[in-house]
């Protein structure tokens, strides 16, 4: 601990336990639930309170409109709403201005940066070993997946692309689809595609399960350029890239059973892919993942482990989510939308009682770190500070503006050393365990002690906005809750605050140290 943070560190001592002892004492009141009892307003919300009700597990309080704010701005967009939105949501009087909210947040620019992250992690969008796509073909895929959700395409269609695509991975971006596997043999393509379109993980399939569906990418070949790092992806009629299967039948067998006839000069990728858009498991994985990225947790959990002996928590609420994206046309914002706008979403994070099956029955909205790059950038906005990223492949293509945000990074072997101590995932295998959100004791360290961490605050625009003036120190404790929890403080958080700028130690070094204590506490390093 250096010194000077040392000293601050027990200086605020006293601050740090009034504020906790105010919001553990709070917490159950009006700052983050709602008196009123939750009442349906979707099919969603029918399907999960009956399940409740057969369990006999009572659902949580609504959430405060304080709390629904912060939470839909950070899942929506990956963003902290500013206190002037905060502020401007929370005394807006509108009975709609949740659904507003919704909508506003889905045409932000953050929406489509934010889902790309989560799909980047899926699809193994990284330059480096053991994908190797290279800085340019990375972000060339990052931008067509970008686009792709800013624009709101159909998701089969971008099923489709991804698993059809042949040509160079420098001109045809989703091509890199097929370069983003550690395994590029058959059987190996296959694992991935179950990973990611099915929710499956084929490796514990039976092996002639396996085999059937590696029929479909036998003849998917690799070759490269005299353009350096440059790869063509292409179907190859006349040869595999597994001797084993080189005299396999062109009768081929689907993962339902259903049997299709391949002719040579047709490319098996096409009729499987036409085949999986259209199957029931690619939609129910992709809402799946969805509510997993909303709820914290998967219908079915883990969110990319469908198998027999793994079921649906709520069966009936899956085939209701699948059945609406397909009639949707696979409308994944609309998807958002439903969701978002249920009451089930919009539940406090404090249970109702203490049933052990609450949690998987989403009867409240579960308690949840902020990932890496959303902490950074909640950090960074609060702080107007800048972080620093650098990657193992010193090309041009991995030149990073100082304003760009860490959800927008477009290559997951750009990094910095907040990001990987806060667990951003290698991006090796596509699996969303591989996402650590857990809290480490030396990640509490970084955030209590580090100089990096003092040094962002004390040169805080925040800070600087707020001590100005002569603003009286409830109005400047006002200002600060609003920024970095995004809600007015209590009474009580105003009295203890209060009390503290007036101990002698000075106005900006008193905003610093609540601002510190602020972003040091589980309010605002979790959702909720």
């Amino acid at each position: 601990m250096n010194h000077r943070a040392g000293n601050l560190a027990l200086r605020t001592l006293a601050l740090m336990a009034g504020l906790f002892f105010c919001a553990a004492n709070s917490f159950a009141a009006t700052p983050f639930e709602n008196d009123a009892a939750p009442i349906p307003q979707n099919q969603i919300d029918e399907l999960v309170f009956a399940r409740l009700q057969a369990l006999n597990i009572p659902p949580a309080h609504l959430c405060s409109d304080a709390v629904f704010v912060r939470r839909v701005s950070l899942d929506v967009t990956g963003t902290l709403p500013t206190a002037a939105e905060a502020r401007q949501f929370i005394l807006d009087r509108s009975p709609d201005k949740r659904r507003v909210l919704i909508d506003r947040l889905l045409a932000r620019d953050e929406y489509a940066d934010y889902l790309a992250l989560k799909w980047g992690d899926v699809l193994r969008i990284k330059a480096e070993f053991p994908i190797n796509l290279w800085p340019n073909a990375a972000q060339s895929y990052h931008r067509w997946i970008h686009d792709a959700i800013r624009d709101n395409r159909p998701w089969n269609e971008v099923a489709h692309d991804l698993l059809t695509a042949s040509g160079s991975d420098f001109e045809n971006p989703p091509v890199n689809f097929y370069r983003a596997m550690q395994n590029r043999t058959p059987s190996g393509i296959a694992q991935t595609v179950a990973l990611t379109f099915l929710g499956e993980r084929a490796e514990h399939w039976p092996s002639n399960d396996l085999a059937r569906l590696a029929v479909f990418f036998a003849n998917t070949g690799y070759k490269s350029t005299a353009e350096w790092k440059e790869e063509i992806v292409f179907f190859n009629p006349a040869a595999t890239n597994d001797g084993a299967l080189q005299g396999a039948p062109r009768t081929a067998v689907l993962p339902d059973g259903s049997k299709v006839k391949l002719s040579p000069d047709q490319d098996p990728r096409a009729v499987f892919s036409k085949w999986l858009v259209q199957d029931p498991q690619f939609a129910r994985n992709v809402v799946n993942r969805a509510w997993s990225w909303l709820l914290g947790r998967g219908i079915v959990h883990e969110p990319d482990d469908f198998r027999a002996d793994n079921p649906p928590a709520n069966p009936e609420l899956l085939a209701y989510l699948e059945k609406e994206f397909v009639s949707s046309g696979y409308d994944f914002k609309q998807l958002y939308r439903l969701i978002l706008n249920s009451t089930t979403y919009q539940l406090a994070s404090i249970p109702a009682g203490n049933h052990p099956a609450a949690a998987e029955n989403f009867a409240f909205y579960p308690l949840r770190r902020l990932e890496a790059e959303v902490l950074i950038d909640a950090l960074d906005q609060i702080t107007g500070a800048n972080e620093k990223y650098s990657s193992a492949i010193p090309e041009p293509y991995t030149f990073i503006p100082d304003n760009l945000r860490s959800i927008a990074l477009p290559d997951g072997s750009i990094s910095s050393s907040f990001l990987e101590m806060f667990g951003r995932p290698a991006r090796d295998t596509g699996l969303e365990s591989e996402r650590n959100n857990r809290i480490t004791a030396a990640q509490k360290l970084s955030l209590l002690n580090s100089s990096v961490m003092q040094k962002k605050i004390e040169a805080s625009r925040m800070i600087d906005f707020q001590t100005s003036s002569n603003r009286p120190p409830a109005e400047v404790a006002t200002g600060m809750y609003l920024g970095i929890l995004s809600r007015f403080p209590t009474a009580a958080e105003i009295r203890t605050a209060s009390e503290y700028f007036q101990s002698g130690i000075g106005k900006r070094q008193a905003a610093v140290d609540l601002a510190w204590a602020l972003m040091n506490s589980t309010e605002f390093l979790y959702r909720h």
